[in-house]
């Protein structure tokens, strides 16, 4: 029998950035997003998601994970610290929000 598996119903763990990038920015910064949605998804231990949310105030990547744990380790990784804040620091207009919930 197949099943149809909602994929995001498997995330434990929500990763959430609260970015504040101005409008002429964004394009980089969704640039920015599509250049390491693959690699996050691919290399990142317990990545199951991530999605962009454009909203007139600021922009939100939601990650998914599996465990809390694995959401925290993604904040030290090489692939955040050095590449993806490289890349987003010129574009932002104040410190991101960051944070981590856990599925109830």
């Amino acid at each position: 029998v197949n099943q149809i598996v909602d994929v995001k119903a498997l995330d434990k763990s929500h990763l959430q950035i609260t970015l504040k990038i101005a409008a002429a920015n964004r394009p980089a910064a969704a640039g920015v997003y599509q250049q390491f949605k693959g690699p996050f998804l691919a290399t990142i231990a317990g990545a199951k998601s991530k999605e962009l949310l454009v909203r007139d105030e600021d922009v939100q990547v939601l990650h998914g994970f599996d465990t809390a744990e694995n959401a925290k380790a993604y904040l030290d990784s090489a692939m955040f610290t050095a590449d993806v804040v490289t890349s987003l620091k010129p574009l932002l207009d104040a410190t991101p929000d960051v944070r981590i919930y856990q599925v109830a």
